[in-house]
């Protein structure tokens, strides 16, 4: 609109109705950008004018005038006031959205705790990482926990961002969290946190109607037990990578499931983890889509395999942090979804205290 006036008034004044006062009109025109354009927008429109005020000036011949100058210091004022203003506006806009930021990034670090530097006979680590500007936290997740059966890792990715997803990451890892200790069976694992994630939809006016129609969460789970093998449940998530000598292998499932919420596509759960080779000095890759899915500027993929081949011989933190950048550099600083990891590697000894699955838990079972 600012620059618009500013081009309605050069054309009138061009025009055999350059008889018509619109040197007020004009000023208009910063006031205007002041509004929603910034301090630079607002600059932009102040020269327009400007320029505009002094191009119809020489072209009618009417330097000298009171009506001229009359024009010129009322669009100085105006132009000041307006720059001025706008840059406040901007600052304070600024400062409240860095005070949201602070409180989701403090809310999301509360849900989505870091993983201990060592779980029985893993070494390991986990990153994540917001796409946007915004103040809006994603719906990644994951956790890793030693059980009596080994250490189970969850990652998953619940569809969608704000606080309908920040509520249903919460569901699957508090459900996860318990479940972990009590269940041996990691299908049944997989089982309670669907479970709870339905019945937290079930609850009415909790979402809207678009995340009750398409809403739905993709979720791996991990057991790494004593024995060198991993067990793994993949419910439509991406397939992890696991790192044996110098290749990289994508553990695909056999039978692809679906997602947690689209359970009804087929006629039932898997009923056993899938199980491959998991051994000391062997590497494992859990995350997100938003990791493969980063594109750069020609529009081209984020190569995981041959960077996790890249850093093979860095510790997991160091190995995050180096993909980290390479994702930054890749992307050139825009994610385009947010991105969770967590990688661990099989160590020759075993570090902490595993409690026996024979132990008695039954007194703290919840009933």
């Amino acid at each position: 609109m600012p620059f618009a006036i500013a081009l309605a008034v050069l054309a009138v004044e061009l025009s055999p109705a350059h008889a018509l006062v619109t040197g007020p009109v004009l000023t208009a025109a910063p006031a205007l950008a002041a509004l929603t354009m910034g301090p630079k927008g607002t600059l932009a429109a102040a020269g327009l004018a400007l320029a505009v005020n002094v191009a119809t000036a020489t072209y009618n011949h009417a330097w000298g005038t009171q009506q001229v100058f009359g024009n010129l210091l009322g669009l100085l004022l105006v132009s000041v006031a307006s720059v001025t203003m706008s840059n406040a506006v901007r600052t304070r806009r600024q400062s409240e959205l860095d005070q949201v930021r602070k409180i989701a990034v403090a809310a999301q670090e509360v849900i989505l705790r870091p993983v201990p530097e060592r779980l029985g006979p893993l070494h390991a680590a986990s990153l994540s990482l917001a796409a946007g500007t915004g103040a809006q936290v994603g719906g990644d997740l994951y956790e890793a926990v030693q059980s009596p059966y080994g250490v189970r890792i969850i990652v998953g990715d619940v569809r969608g961002k704000g606080l309908a997803a920040v509520r249903a990451v919460a569901v699957a890892l508090g459900a996860f969290r318990e479940a972990v200790h009590y269940e041996d069976d990691l299908v049944e694992v997989m089982n309670h946190c669907s479970a709870a994630l339905r019945r937290e939809v079930a609850v009415s006016g909790a979402y809207d109607q678009e995340v009750l129609i398409e809403g739905f969460t993709t979720a791996l789970m991990a057991q790494v037990p004593r024995e060198p093998v991993v067990h793994l449940v993949n419910r439509g998530h991406p397939p992890p990578l696991l790192l044996h000598q110098d290749a990289i292998q994508p553990l695909t499932p056999s039978t692809p499931m679906p997602p947690l919420g689209l359970e009804d596509l087929v006629a039932g759960p898997p009923e056993a983890p899938e199980t491959y080779p998991f051994a000391p000095g062997d590497r494992l890759l859990l995350y997100t889509d938003g990791v493969i899915e980063a594109r750069n500027a020609d529009n081209e993929f984020f190569a995981l395999p041959e960077a996790m081949a890249a850093l093979r011989a860095l510790t997991p933190s160091e190995f995050l942090e180096e993909l980290h950048q390479a994702l930054v550099r890749h992307t050139g600083g825009q994610l385009s979804d947010d991105v969770a990891m967590i990688l661990v590697d099989r160590t020759d000894e075993e570090v902490g205290v595993q409690v026996s699955p024979a132990a008695d838990l039954s007194r703290d079972r919840p009933r």
